[in-house]
């Protein structure tokens, strides 16, 4: 193995291409982003197969390989090998490097060629040893993304039982009533804060952000508010946040004792059901159904920034039956559903990270 820099081994390119540039666009030959494909165009800036690293904001520093008549936007970089290097070598021994130690700015960070191209790596001159370490990478990168899709698999056939047992659950039955969402709660579409978060004592102020599509807190870690609490009532259990605007506009909470004492913020907003007529729990599984999808998707405003107001989330019809032991035993099945649905994510999670080491482990086995 010789020592060289980063530039020794490849050069740049850059990309003019913007987001809008491809949008609407019904082209055939695609063009990626930091997230994968984001559509078609009728050009292609790249004839060849090539590197692409992502220089500007999320995922800043990824390393991917990519397919000959493509191109990205603007927010990555072209890399390709020089004269004698092979560019599946070459992506392989970009990727066993951290490129985002790389970077600068904080609002949104990027990475130059320039600074990350002056690192050093050990890497294999002769073609014959480069293509023997690139079918040894194949081949084992293979076996970790067949582990990585049988779980994904587990994951997408319990996430299916769960929709369907939502929607065999939750459909109108005899005796069943329909009330619309304001006249099932005693708060009834309270907007949160609009005050930014900073840390105090122990305070958490939830954000859209801090919530998944799943319906469950993505983090331990979320954002604590200043005393500028006492503005607003700290969340109590049972208590439903519905997201308000933006891309994931819809999305809900249920808040739960273990998640400690909550504020919430601006594009969030809060129903608490009357226990007498609805239970919080059947309400907030609802809320994941086919049913309440569809209504989003057409009463969310037609803007730039998709929002639904408190007004129109009081009109939400929910079908429920009267009796609260039925809602009971709904909720009840749907607990057990749930849980062993969040017991495959956790595996799905652990598997894909256990994973992803493993890569990284084989690629410093081979360039260090």
């Amino acid at each position: 193995m010789k020592t060289l820099k980063i530039k020794d081994i490849c050069d740049k390119g850059s990309s003019s291409l913007k987001q809008k540039d491809v949008e609407n666009q019904n082209g055939k030959y695609p063009v990626f982003g930091a997230s994968g494909l984001i559509g078609k165009i009728d050009t292609y800036h790249q004839n060849k197969e090539y590197i692409a690293i992502v220089k500007d904001g999320s995922g800043i520093g990824r390393v991917s390989f990519m397919p000959a008549f493509s191109s990205v936007i603007g927010t990555l970089q072209y890399i390709l090998p020089k004269k004698g290097y092979n560019i599946k070598y070459i992506s392989y021994c970009l990727q066993s490097l951290d490129l985002a130690n790389y970077k600068q700015g904080a609002a949104i960070p990027h990475i130059y060629f320039r600074d990350y191209g002056e690192y050093e790596v050990n890497v294999e001159e002769n073609p014959d040893d480069q293509q023997r370490i690139v079918t040894y990478l194949d081949a084992e990168f293979a076996k970790i993304e067949a582990l990585k899709a049988n779980a994904e698999k587990q994951l997408q056939a319990a996430k299916d039982l769960s929709q369907a047992a939502l929607k065999e659950l939750l459909t109108p039955k005899d005796g069943w009533v329909e009330k619309k969402l304001g006249e099932l709660c005693s708060i009834r579409g309270e907007y949160g804060l609009n005050e930014s978060a900073t840390d105090y004592n122990g305070v958490r102020y939830l954000r859209i952000t801090d919530i998944t599509d799943d319906g469950e807190l993505n983090s331990d870690k979320v954002s604590a508010k200043n005393d500028s609490n006492k503005n607003q009532e700290s969340l109590e259990v049972g208590d439903i946040l519905f997201a308000r605007t933006g891309a994931t506009v819809g999305k809900t909470l249920i808040y739960r004792k273990e998640f400690g004492k909550c504020v919430f913020a601006g594009y969030l907003i809060r129903y608490r059901t009357n226990p007498n007529i609805i239970l919080p729990q059947y309400l907030f599984y609802y809320t994941h159904s086919t049913k309440y999808y569809e209504w989003v998707k057409n009463n969310q405003a037609a803007a730039a920034q998709p929002n639904i107001s408190a007004q129109k989330y009081n009109g939400l019809v929910i079908y429920f039956p009267q009796n609260m032991a039925e809602q009971q035993q709904i909720a009840n099945k749907l607990d057990a559903i749930s849980a062993k649905v969040k017991a495959l994510q956790t595996n799905y999670t652990e598997t894909i990270t256990l994973c992803n080491d493993l890569k990284q482990a084989l690629l410093k086995k081979v360039f260090e």
